[in-house]
């Protein structure tokens, strides 16, 4: 099991805020997606956490549990007319995902931060020691 190196909710926190885990204080992506190669306030290294696809999981989950499952149970979902309501739940499901992406990402570098986990871990993938 890996050992928490830095506070965990501080870092989660930061990743949270678009902020870099170690210092708080620069942006941690440059664009949408695209995380900074280093921290210009601090120098530290922000592309060497993995973040592939488990931010995208976790998004799904979360939209799926928190706001589809609760959605089904609501009669005006079962009742109006699905040229209609099809388009503005779908609509309003994909402003949700792309606004929570980057923040589930940022979260998922501050955990990736916090536990020290690198792209230099990679022999530890199961995918990887099977061939």
């Amino acid at each position: 099991m890996t050992e928490i190196v830095h506070p965990l909710l501080r870092s989660i926190g930061r990743g949270l805020r678009h902020k870099c885990p170690s210092c708080g204080d620069a942006p941690l992506f440059r664009r949408y997606l695209k995380v900074n190669e280093a921290c210009p306030a601090c120098e530290h290294r922000l592309a060497q956490y993995p973040a592939d696809d488990g931010p995208a999981y976790v998004t799904i989950l979360l939209t799926g549990h928190l706001i589809i499952a609760p959605l089904l149970l609501f009669p005006i979902v079962w009742e109006s007319d699905p040229i209609y309501s099809v388009p503005i739940i779908l609509g309003s499901l994909t402003i949700l995902m792309l606004a929570a992406l980057p923040r589930v990402k940022g979260g998922w570098i501050g955990l990736m931060y916090a536990l020290g986990v690198n792209d230099q871990d990679a022999r530890l993938h199961t995918a990887d020691a099977a061939d």
